[in-house]
């Protein structure tokens, strides 16, 4: 019965899926909704499995400095294995879920310095944390709420002085004197400089601006001056002087005027207190995030002493008896019944046929992923369907409590054969994800590679003798030119399916092409190559009217090819015939200066003639490409021989006799 009873504060486990681990949260609130079920407001708790890469590298290091820290004993590699499945990581994200579906009780404490690890192996449903995951921000960073237990944080007891013995130290370097009950004063004395110093603050106020604002009337800026801030500094005045009341009165009130004291609640603006009270109800007792998310313009020290502060008043009162109703309101606790339906990844249930719930086709004699046995009572499919891997019913449990299997496996990281430790380039993301914060160092000498796993595209066997069987088809050469077409894959390999019983048992023989040696290449290409010759020392040619002093041509400045010549006569880009200020690609090439881009000249747009387009028109495609990849070459028109004319009928000569028609 206690142990199907759940209250506010405990940790349980929660089921979303069949197959995956249970959900670790913890509750903190039940609430019944209108139609009559209980829904449970959690709080999130993660586990390794469930944050990146990134972050487990991080949670790797800080796993390290614990163990330098508390001296753990050395631990076998699967209880290092195990560890990891013990980690959880605490957040502040909430989540509301159906109180039918908790399936057990389990306890969570944050990781001490006294703990010993392995005795969280010893425990069933026993986990620990020591860091705050934020899901939004995706950071780990240490818990705020650490009780500082161990050798480190103990007082050091000097020894104790005999009865004869004096003391050494200097007192002054060791604590700060700020009050001497053996003075010279009484205490009503010490009480009417008290109520003096409580005057003197309300009058303070009275002329302070700001603060007649805040407490405009004369109950509210003596309640004000009445604040242990004022006595503190009533007290503090009298240290500092002696005990001497005359002169304590002239430092309460200066010439420029008397002292104003206050503290952090008089300073704090209402909208500031509301927005202290909205970060309370949602941070709790965790300053610094309230000073991070909602106060950045406070110090710490005056969020801490505002809390003390505002704990004090009647505001803090109220809001606690109105919790305390709403409270009680709530439910405190909810029974729970044992859940006893069977699970939908059962390969055989007792009493049923083997092959139930979609676990149809798997092989006999398989063994446990995990523990390597080949009997249990009962089976469990787990991982992919087409895997058939399968799980016994001991290691199943420890799969939805944990998360994990009880032994590592190649998805998991498991223990390379060498010692040495691989680099992170060669290693796969599971395994880097999967590597226990409490391994060796030499096992984490390199985290710092890329997350992504390499891959490579490797052609079938099939796809090979398709490519040589259905060229017709494929067109492989056409192909490659024309890499962004689409080809039809199925139609290919139905086509080979088809030629490959009736093609020819012997092999393909390649043919061979005769290839020149490559002190022919480097001659042809030698003569092919144009000369390049000093350019003249005389005036430059100048590219219009408007650039007679620039430097450069036309041809050096746009790289246009001419044609060379059209019926033996030298053509131009634009159709007209060279002049002698023009230079055709046989002349001497001039090399390219960098131009100043301030200098550079104005650009020169050419417009092909009429002429131009007509010689275009008389070259084929095949002369078009070829002038294209090989620019440097001229390019020879052959125009059309011209029409003759066509022969005149000579008409006979006309005489001055008129033409007569009959009728």
């Amino acid at each position: 019965m206690a142990a199907n009873m759940y209250r506010v504060g405990d940790y349980v486990y929660f089921e979303n899926s069949s197959s995956n681990p249970y959900l670790i949260r913890r509750i903190e609130e039940l609430n019944k909704t209108a139609n009559g079920n209980v829904e449970a407001k959690v709080v999130c708790l993660f586990r390794r499995r469930d944050i990146s890469g990134n972050l487990n590298t991080l949670a790797d290091s800080n796993a390290r400095d614990f163990e330098e820290e508390s001296k753990q004993p050395s631990v076998s590699e699967q209880q290092k294995h195990q560890l990891k499945h013990r980690e959880l990581f605490l957040s502040r994200q909430f989540e509301s879920l159906p109180a039918t579906h908790i399936r057990g009780k389990c306890n969570v404490t944050l990781l001490n310095e006294t703990d010993v690890l392995v005795g969280y192996l010893e425990k069933e449903d026993c986990f620990f944390y020591s860091l705050v995951f934020d899901p939004v921000q995706k950071t780990l960073l240490a818990d705020q709420g650490e009780i500082r237990v161990g050798s480190k944080y103990q007082a050091e007891i000097p020894d104790k002085l005999a009865e004869v013995e004096a003391d050494s130290r200097v007192q002054e370097k060791l604590e700060t004197k700020v009050w001497d009950p053996d003075n010279q004063l009484k205490d009503p004395q010490i009480d009417q400089f008290l109520v003096v110093a409580r005057a003197v603050g309300t009058f303070a106020r009275a002329l302070d601006c700001s603060s007649s604002i805040r407490q405009p009337s004369l109950h509210m800026s003596a309640a004000a001056a009445s604040r242990d801030i004022t006595l503190f500094h009533a007290m503090d005045t009298l240290q500092k002087n002696g005990y001497d009341l005359a002169r304590a009165m002239s430092t309460l009130v200066p010439q420029g005027g008397p002292v104003l004291c206050r503290d952090e609640m008089e300073e704090w603006s209402a909208s500031e207190a509301m927005l202290f009270e909205e970060a309370l109800e949602k941070y709790g007792k965790d300053f610094n995030d309230i000073r991070q998310d909602f106060l950045p313009w406070k110090s710490l020290a005056s969020v801490v002493q505002f809390y003390y502060m505002w704990k004090t008043t009647d505001r803090y009162i109220q809001q606690k008896r109105l919790k305390a109703a709403e409270a009680d309101s709530k439910l405190k606790q909810v029974y729970i019944p044992t859940y006893t339906k069977p699970n939908p990844n059962q390969i055989m249930a007792p009493g049923n046929k083997p092959g139930m719930n979609g676990a149809a086709g798997f092989q006999k004699g398989l063994s446990c992923e995990s523990c390597h046995t080949i009997q249990s009572p009962q089976w469990y499919a787990w991982g992919p369907p087409n895997m058939q891997c399968r799980l016994c019913a001991s290691c199943w449990i420890y799969w939805k409590k944990y998360g994990g299997l009880k032994t590592p496996t190649q998805l998991e990281g498991a223990a390379r054969a060498s010692t040495e430790s691989a680099p992170r380039g060669h290693m796969t993301r599971q395994e880097v994800q999967g590597m226990s914060p409490f391994t060796s160092s030499a096992g984490r000498a390199k985290l710092l590679a890329k997350n992504r796993q390499t891959f490579i595209l490797q052609t079938t066997k099939l796809t090979r003798i398709a490519r040589r069987v259905c060229q017709d088809i494929l067109q492989p050469r056409r192909a490659a030119r024309r890499p962004y077409a689409s080809i039809n894959a199925n139609a290919v390999k139905a086509e080979c399916m088809i030629r490959l019983p009736k093609a020819s048992k012997a092999p393909v023989k390649n043919r061979p092409v005769a290839r020149p040696s490559l002190v022919t290449i480097v001659k042809e290409l030698a003569l092919q190559a144009p000369l390049k010759l000093k350019a003249p020392r005389g005036a430059p040619t100048p590219i219009n009217r408007n650039q007679a002093n620039q430097p450069r041509t036309a041809s050096n400045l746009l790289g246009k090819r001419p044609f060379d010549s059209v019926g033996g006569l030298p053509f131009s880009t634009n159709g007209r015939p060279f002049t002698s200020g023009m230079r055709t690609t046989s002349q001497s090439v001039i090399k390219r200066q960098k131009v100043n881009p301030g200098d550079a000249p104005n650009p020169v747009v050419f417009v092909a003639t009429k002429d131009t387009r007509a010689l275009r028109k008389h070259l084929s495609q095949a002369e078009m490409r070829r002038a294209a990849r090989k620019p440097h070459l001229p390019v020879r028109v052959k125009l059309p021989l011209p029409q003759r004319p066509l022969p005149t009928p000579i008409l006979p000569s006309s005489t001055s006799e008129p033409i007569v028609l009959e009728d």
